[in-house]
């Protein structure tokens, strides 16, 4: 994909709910398309927008988009749903600047995040962004056969379930009413586009796929894109074909449509099994 331009990276920060901090990296091109909101991987516990910037500075330059790159509190110090309200803190502040609606974003970890705070708006009764998702987890008891699928692909279950521990601690259902991950909540209907990347070798690929799965069966528009020969942490490979499936992501027009009314509210679940994805 073309270079567009050359974004300036700057500082900035907003305030979460909480009346916490939450630090932004933001990296704007002279005249961007949309604003997306991107949160760090690194197992809910680990990692930086500083570390994660030339990730971000990427998206920014090849896509054309302006991206807020979210400090958000990490655990264990700060468990759940603590990056979930940093996260939300992150889209007021780009609503605030932005022509269109933003879009919520993140790889690994912070995809789920971002997947909550999408969420969480939808139940608020505000604007609801679209999500692109880089290769999330969504199964606390990392029990899908993907998982022992490759012996020693990263992550293994046994430490992303403790990765999960960490997030959660003791009570998951604690914060906000939200449930501590979109698989548990009672339908998915009202949510905008989303867009979903993960490596064929990913071990978290059957949580994708799940997700997808429930999307559809709540008819939201989803795709999915299964990079051949990638596994996790992608993003962080020079030249990761992850990252220019993320890149055709934000391609897509109808994520820089002007911002229109809220949400409809969702309806009740459908009855029976969710439909496979085809």
């Amino acid at each position: 994909m073309t270079m567009i331009t050359t974004p300036a990276t700057t500082p900035a920060e907003t305030i979460a709910s909480d009346g916490s901090r939450v630090p932004l990296l933001v990296h704007r091109p002279r005249e961007p398309r949309g604003w997306l909101v991107w949160a760090h991987g690194g197992s809910w516990q680990f990692g930086s927008a500083a570390q994660w910037a030339p990730i971000t500075a990427a998206l920014a330059a090849r896509s054309g988009w302006a991206v807020a790159s979210v400090e958000y509190r990490l655990a264990p110090t700060h468990r759940f749903p603590a990056a979930v309200l940093d996260v939300l803190a992150a889209l007021e502040w780009a609503d605030a600047r932005a022509n269109s609606l933003p879009v919520v974003g993140g790889d690994s970890a912070g995809g789920t995040i971002a997947s909550l705070a999408a969420l969480t708006r939808r139940d608020a009764g505000q604007p609801v962004p679209p999500q692109v998702l880089a290769y999330p987890p969504f199964d606390p008891d990392c029990a899908s056969p993907s998982y022992s699928a490759i012996p020693g692909a990263f992550p293994s279950a046994a430490d992303l379930r403790a990765a999960w521990r960490q997030w959660l601690g003791r009570d998951p259902d604690a914060g906000l009413g939200l449930p501590a991950t979109p698989l548990r909540a009672a339908t998915l209907a009202g949510l905008t586009p989303v867009t979903l990347v993960v490596g064929e070798h990913d071990p978290v690929r059957d949580d994708v796929r799940a997700y997808a799965c429930r999307l559809r069966s709540d008819r939201v528009r989803t795709s999915i894109a299964t990079v051949a020969d990638a596994g996790h942490a992608d993003l962080l490979r020079p030249g990761s074909p992850v990252l220019t499936a993320v890149m055709a992501a934000l391609a897509e027009p109808a994520l820089a449509a002007p911002t229109g009314a809220g949400p409809t509210p969702p309806p009740k679940p459908p009855p029976g099994p969710a439909a496979r994805p085809t």
